[in-house]
């Protein structure tokens, strides 16, 4: 009997640490989790619509436990004089947020803050003449604000 007993709890205990050692794997972020950011983060338009589409579809990447909160473009107008930049200041969230998180957000900033402005020159390229005078610079405006106090 003693022996029926020892042996169902030793392969309980082997089960149980079969399940915890299973959970622990599966929490934890894939390898790749750095260069799925690092991808996402770049200032070219092919890496803009990389995460766009990857921001539509979040559920798809919730193994690698991005944060995907934003505030906008937080105290200045997402959408200052009607030209739409919050989504570009929603991926300059996600780089600022994800890349503090894996603590490596200074050797990141620049190239993020540099990435934002290459989305809001992109989205000001959708005007003409004087309108597109006036995006470019507010788009300056904000690359400079976020330089310098992001």
């Amino acid at each position: 009997m003693h022996r029926r007993l020892a042996t169902g709890l030793a392969a309980s205990a082997l089960a149980l640490t079969t399940v915890i050692g299973a959970a622990t794997a599966a929490d934890a972020a894939p390898a790749d989790k750095p260069q799925v950011l690092a991808s996402w983060t770049q200032t070219s338009a092919s890496s803009y619509n990389l995460w766009a589409a990857a921001r539509a579809n979040q559920s798809a990447w919730s193994a690698y436990g991005f944060d995907w909160t934003t505030d906008y473009c937080s105290s200045s107008p997402d959408n200052p004089l009607g030209f739409p930049f919050s989504l570009s200041c929603a991926r300059h969230d996600f780089g600022y947020r994800n890349y503090k998180a894996a603590g490596t957000f200074d050797a990141n900033k620049s190239r993020l803050d540099s990435a934002l402005y290459e989305d809001l020159k992109r989205v000001c390229n959708g005007y003409s003449g004087a309108t597109k005078t006036t995006c470019n610079a507010t788009a300056w405006t904000y690359y400079q604000a976020v330089k310098a106090f992001g």
